[in-house]
């Protein structure tokens, strides 16, 4: 029987059999290797997503899928992998497991890989990782090919990922690619090396020869490139800085950079660096703000450059955003270089008209500018007084905050009185967060130009109605003071405060509390005294009405205890301030006693004391109140100034007017900071600690004496002998911390004299380094500018940094406001100090430095006297 007479024919089966393994195998391989997702789906499909879960869902099933790709070794798609994978990764999902064939696809020949391979490196590579090291050898690779768009890519991601021993191994080839004839390859190498630079300085010195030709260019991309090299370079090594001003001279960089600028000016249309009708923008920026760091204290380099800053301000459009950059940035060259008055002048009008521009921003920025510049040219920045303080009534929160900062930097004897009538309406319509700041202005302001005693008081009475709770503890202990020591406007106090106090007063306690007081002590004036003709007297007041308005301030639920404690002691010494009639006793004084009586059991211990020892002195120690309760003399003590600056002593009227006005004190600052430097108990004041917190009502004089102990420590042999004139000049931003340390420097510590700057190094501890940096302005012998930098070389932030300084008598001391009160992790704060000399001699400043660290508050304080001399050219 042969295999036909079964049915089997070998032709045909073969054939079958051929066939089906055929589409086994295609079976096969199309289920172990799909087509891959295109990135356009898997976009789409993630976007489809309703939820997170099911965004993870799609991402964890596309990622899985990449990962069997990889290990399968699968080089086709590996570049749309790459490409999904930097995908997920920019929506926060792990894609590290895809690094070695980042590596893979620069290794590739194919451009398109090697893109998206270097994109890769730059994204999921940095110098933590092991695969970092591997690309060393790629990189250099590629920056010696022949394709100027494969060297391009690796400078690129050189400059992005580059650890300080890459750069170290492969700047030399950055250096010679500087140099190439090729203008997109300069342009590439240039920023590579600006990025090297930054993370390894030393090597600097090595990209100075390259960099002198980059000002030649012609092509913008290469020249723009350029000129930030330099300005990075300039900006941080002083050597550099020296050798672009000095070693090239005026011959090479000044005049090449003021060429380019004039040409860009000049130049007509150009379609292709045009933008909204001025030459290449970006350019000119960058070109003035190098010219800014070269002009810097240099008075022969800022002549060369006064002429093309003028054509530039008066040249450029301002009626585009784009004209109004390059208008800023050419008011802060002139401002900062020693450019002639004419020019100062030319560059604060710029900024005067950028006040009246519809654009919040720019508004923001000229306010922020001129807040800098009113100390190098105050008289320039009150022809826009008026554009200022309409400033005040913007909308806009940052506007109005900056326009008051400004307007108090503006206040001087000629204007207080214009000025304070704009500020007060200000702060009766201000927000909350304002009213601390701009009430303790006002009151400095006042105290520091009032025109007479009656002004003062009258300028303090409207703040504590206006700011209400907001004001700060200090003013009332000012008003009090003054009061005290004005004996010829006691009347008018009195009277003017009863008024106030008549009305509801419990969202004004420190209006009640000085208006008590003031009434404890003169209450006798209230009611018997014959008025001036300027005072409102009140009509058909007795005594039973002036304690039922007392009766009502203590039982309100909504005055504090501290408020209740000034009004039982005013209520006590008004027991002796009224007359006696026909009844025996009054009836006045029978409420007065049971009034005090009901404070015996009081709930809280303050009052229940008080009352119980009130009580006392109308029973068991009669005989002794009146002499207990007579009217204390006026204070002859130091005024605690809501600017937290401690002036001399009040008695000495002829010295404290010819005291020269401070021109800014910090928002921030307030006295109890200083109060506590000095030692606080000594003087009797308490801490601040909320805007409604008001100081305790007994308030003790402090003898002159006392306060040359409170400086103990610093040399004050260069002052007169005269008490009044040791006192210490002190300036303080923010109120005290806990726990103290003394951290005393005696001389200089890391001194260095650079371009007639010394440098030192104050404080270093517990990871916070703060560093002076000491300029003496050559045309002011007199002044020492101190530029304080902080620098935080802790892993966690430090918060609520506050830092304080105390001089002699023989010197002033003015503290800007600091750049910030958290220093970040590496990061810093400055802030500028300027101390001038009444006559010469030796400065000696105590320090005080406060933050909350790792471990909580901290308080240290420290000592610096080796300042270079003062008043000696």
């Amino acid at each position: 029987m042969n295999a036909s007479e079964h049915g089997f024919n070998p032709a045909f089966n073969m054939a079958s059999i051929k066939q089906a393994f055929n589409e086994a195998v295609e079976r096969v391989s199309t289920v172990r290797m799909p087509a891959p997702t295109r990135l356009r789906d898997l976009i789409r499909q993630i976007r489809a997503a309703r939820t997170a879960a099911e965004e993870r869902t799609v991402v964890n099933k596309e990622c899985a899928y990449i990962r069997s790709t990889f290990r399968e070794e699968d080089s086709v798609w590996r570049c749309r992998n790459i490409a999904k994978l930097l995908y997920i990764h920019m929506l926060g999902y792990p894609a590290h497991f895809g690094q070695l064939e980042c590596l893979k696809l620069i290794a590739s020949t194919r451009f398109t890989d090697k893109r998206i391979g270097y994109l890769g490196a730059m994204l999921l590579l940095d110098e933590r990782q092991d695969v970092h090291l591997l690309i060393t050898n790629c990189l250099k690779n590629d920056l010696n090919s022949t394709t100027q768009f494969v060297i391009g890519l690796a400078l690129c991601t050189l400059g992005a990922i580059a650890s300080p021993g890459m750069a170290r191994d492969l700047a030399a080839e950055v250096e010679r690619l500087m140099k190439s004839p090729n203008a997109y390859i300069r342009k590439k190498a240039a920023l590579c090396a600006f990025r090297i630079i930054r993370r390894v300085p030393e090597l600097m010195e090595m990209f100075l020869p390259a960099t002198r030709s980059l000002l030649t260019e012609k092509n913008h991309g290469v020249l723009i490139t350029g000129v930030t090299l330099i300005t990075e370079m300039c900006e941080n090594s002083i050597d550099t800085l020296n050798h672009f001003k000095k070693e090239c001279g005026h011959r090479e960089i000044v005049p090449n950079l003021v060429r380019i600028l004039k040409n860009l000016i000049l130049a007509g249309y150009s379609p292709e660096h045009d933008v909204s009708g001025v030459s290449d923008p970006f350019l000119q920026v960058k070109i003035l703000r190098l010219l800014r760091i070269l002009g810097h204290n240099d008075v022969e380099t800022s002549e060369a450059m006064n002429d093309i800053l003028a054509q530039v301000a008066t040249n450029t459009e301002t009626s585009k955003n784009v004209g109004n950059t390059i208008l800023y940035e050419t008011v802060l060259s002139i401002m900062d270089i020693k450019s002639e008055s004419g020019l100062r002048v030319l560059a604060v009008n710029i900024l005067g008209r950028f006040l009246l521009n519809n654009d919040k921003n720019i508004r923001y920025v000229a306010l922020n500018t001129l807040l800098k510049t009113v100390y190098v040219d105050t008289s320039a920045v009150q022809r826009h007084r008026s554009t200022i303080l309409e400033c005040l009534k913007d909308p806009d929160v940052s506007i109005r905050r900056r326009a008051m900062e400004l307007s108090f930097a503006l206040v001087n004897t000629s204007n207080i009185k214009n000025m304070m009538k704009e500020l007060l309406l200000f702060l009766e319509r201000a927000d909350p967060e304002f009213k601390a700041q701009c009430s303790s202005n006002i009151v400095m302001s006042a105290e520091r130009y009032a025109p007479n005693k009656r002004w003062h008081l009258e300028t303090l009475f409207k703040v504590l109605v206006a700011a209400g709770n907001y004001v700060r503890d200090d003013v009332v202990a000012c008003t009090i003071q003054l009061i005290s020591e004005t004996q010829t406007q006691q009347a008018y106090a009195v009277n003017a405060l009863w008024h106030a106090l008549e009305k509801d007063t419990f969202d004004k306690q420190p209006l009640a509390q000085v208006a008590t007081w003031c009434i404890g002590e003169y209450g006798d004036l209230l009611l018997y005294a014959q008025p001036h003709e300027d005072v409102e007297a009140p009509v058909n007041l007795t005594e039973d009405d002036v304690i039922d308005v007392y009766q009502r301030l203590l039982w309100s639920p909504q005055n504090t205890v501290i408020t209740k404690q000034y009004t039982l002691l005013s209520l006590t010494k008004l027991s002796t301030r009224f007359q006696c009639g026909n009844d025996r006793p009054p009836r006045f004084y029978r409420k007065i006693r049971q009034i005090i009586d009901t404070f015996g059991s009081n709930l809280h211990i303050e009052l229940q004391q008080r009352g119980i020892e009130f009580s006392q002195l109308f029973r068991k120690y009669d005989h002794l109140r009146l002499a207990l309760l007579e009217r204390m003399p006026p204070m002859e003590t130091a005024k605690p100034q809501a600017n937290g600056i401690i002036g001399i002593a009040n008695g000495d009227q002829d010295v404290e007017e010819e005291k020269p006005p401070i021109e800014q004190v910090s928002a921030s600052t307030d006295s109890s900071a200083l109060l506590d430097l000095l030692g606080s108990s000594d003087l009797g004041m308490p801490s601040i600690s909320s805007p409604t917190t008001t100081a305790l009502p007994a308030i003790t004089p402090v003898t002159n004496n006392n306060l040359l102990d409170l400086l103990g420590g610093l040399d004050l042999s260069t002052t007169p002998a005269s008490p009044a004139s040791v006192i210490g000049q002190i300036q303080s931003p923010s109120q005290p911390f806990g726990p103290s340390t003394n951290f005393m420097v005696d001389g200089l510590l890391n001194s260095t004299a650079q371009n007639d700057a010394q440098t030192m190094v104050i404080f270093d501890n517990n990871g916070l380094k703060i560093t002076f940096t000491v300029e003496r302005p050559d045309d002011l012998p007199d002044l020492l500018v101190i530029n304080m930098t902080a620098v935080n070389s802790n892993i966690i932030s430090l918060t609520d940094f506050v830092f304080s300084a105390a001089v002699p008598r023989a010197f002033q001391l003015q503290m800007l406001s600091p750049s910030g009160t958290v220093i970040a992790p590496s990061g810093q704060v400055t802030q500028v100090l300027k101390v001038s000399s009444l006559n010469n001699g030796v400065l000696r400043m105590r320090l005080r430095i406060s933050y909350t660290g790792p471990s909580g508050p901290v308080l240290e304080q420290t000592e610096v006297n080796n300042f270079p001399l003062m008043g000696v050219q």
